[in-house]
Formats: C-alpha cells, sequence, structure tokens
C-alpha cells in the first residue's frame, strides 16, 4: 500500500527526467496525502501524447453515485487491475505516470509504528504507475482522480509492507502511456522494483500529520531505529 509520498524534484528535474516539457510551476511537497491534488504525466485513447496534470488522488470510477468512493481506491492491485470493474477500463485507456520523490512506509517497531522513507538509490525522481478517471456528479460537477498502482514488496521494502509501489523502468514509459499497448504487454511491466534501485531509513513521526509539510519530514533519524538496511 502507498498512503503517503513526496514529491520535491525542480521542474527542470522533472522535464529532464520525462523529456516532456513542464508548462507550469511546481511546488516541492513533502507529505502528499490521499484526496490532495497529485501531479501526473497521462494519456487516453482520445488523447494520446502524454500531458501533465494534477488528479486528486483517489480514483472514483464513472459509475460511483458518491466521489467519496475514491477514499477507499487510493491505491490498485496490479494483479486484478485487468478484471476489476473499477480499474478495468482505466487500465485499457487512461494510464499516468506519477512522479515521486519518495513514498513512505510504516514499520511495527514493539507497539509502535516506525514510519519509513523509501527513495531512489541515485536518482532525484522515479515514475509511478498509475491510472485516471473522469467523474461527473448528476449536477454536472467534474472531477478527475486517479490510483497508484501496487505490486508485491522487494526486499527493501518487505520489512515494512508487503506491497510496494510500481516503479516503471524509464525505458518503459512510453510503452507503459502508449495506449495501444495490448493489455498483456502492460502486464510484463507491473513488478517489484530491482533489489538495488531504492533505499529506505526510518524518519520522525511528524510525517503522521498530513497536515505537516516540509523538509524536516524526510531527514532520517539515528541509525540505531534502522530494522534493516536498505538498498
Amino acid at each position: 500500500m502507498c498512503g503517503r509520498f513526496a514529491l520535491f524534484a525542480s521542474a527542470e528535474e522533472l522535464e529532464r527526467h520525462f523529456q516532456v516539457p513542464l508548462p507550469f510551476a511546481v511546488t516541492p511537497r513533502y507529505n502528499i496525502a490521499p484526496s490532495q491534488p497529485v501531479l501526473a504525466l497521462a494519456t487516453s485513447t482520445d488523447a494520446p501524447e502524454p500531458v501533465w496534470i494534477h488528479f486528486r488522488w483517489g480514483l472514483v470510477p464513472r459509475w460511483a453515485k458518491d466521489p467519496a468512493s475514491g477514499n477507499q481506491m487510493i491505491n490498485a492491485r496490479c494483479e486484478s487491475l485487468h478484471e476489476k470493474l473499477a480499474f478495468r477500463s482505466a487500465f485499457r485507456h487512461r494510464r499516468c505516470i506519477l512522479p515521486m520523490s519518495g513514498f513512505y512506509e510504516w514499520a511495527k517497531v514493539g507497539a509502535k509504528r516506525q514510519p519509513y522513507f523509501v527513495k531512489p538509490a541515485t536518482d532525484s525522481v522515479m515514475g509511478v504507475a498509475g491510472l485516471w478517471e473522469p467523474w461527473q456528479s448528476p449536477d454536472g460537477a467534474a472531477l478527475t482522480t486517479c490510483t497508484i498502482i501496487t505490486t508485491g514488496a522487494n526486499a527493501t521494502v518487505r520489512p515494512l509492507h508487503p506491497r510496494m509501489v510500481v516503479v516503471l523502468d524509464p525505458a518503459t514509459y512510453a510503452l507503459w502511456l502508449d495506449p495501444s499497448t495490448p493489455v498483456e504487454a502492460l502486464k510484463t511491466l507491473l513488478r517489484p522494483a530491482p533489489e538495488t534501485l531504492l533505499t529506505a531509513y526510518p524518519v520522525g513521526t511528524r510525517v503522521n500529520n498530513p497536515t505537516h509539510d516540509a523538509p524536516l519530514l524526510i531527514e532520517p533519524l539515528s541509525p540505531e531505529l534502522t530494522l534493516f538496511e536498505g538498498g
């Protein structure tokens, strides 16, 4: 599961990594939570060229009566995307990539839950697989939402949680975003990140409160609190 992440890469770093011009400024964010706006690079069957856009995090299916249903769909398991009603249409026709500087996971330390920050070992940003969906209320109000795809955890994340976000290989970004890519080819991209791609370290509990948003949230705690050697 991914319930919190950060994006503090600069616009120049995002453009260099994803090779798509960013037409607006970006503000560093260190504690992005469900229901908040998130930046993504998106395509659809009707608009095959990648564009930067902001979605609300938590996918609301087109057939949903209440947008609050998105609160239960911040993540989508890769194993069932092609068959689950809430995701199968978006999986075929509306995919996106969410840039992340890192994400948070919580491990049990005695009776407490210790937050960890999981980030690329060598790069400033990574691209995470997602789906998006437009929704319209009966009174005509429009909402565009997204979900983050998860898979089984790799060795870095497994001590914290059995699942992790799908970190795409940059060489596969175009394949993932191409609306014509067959479903079977898409499935091959949804796998755990290589063991050496990520590193993880414990951070303070201020991240538990989504109103906190500052660089100090990603500052590492004392090494004595580390449960494992990530990376």
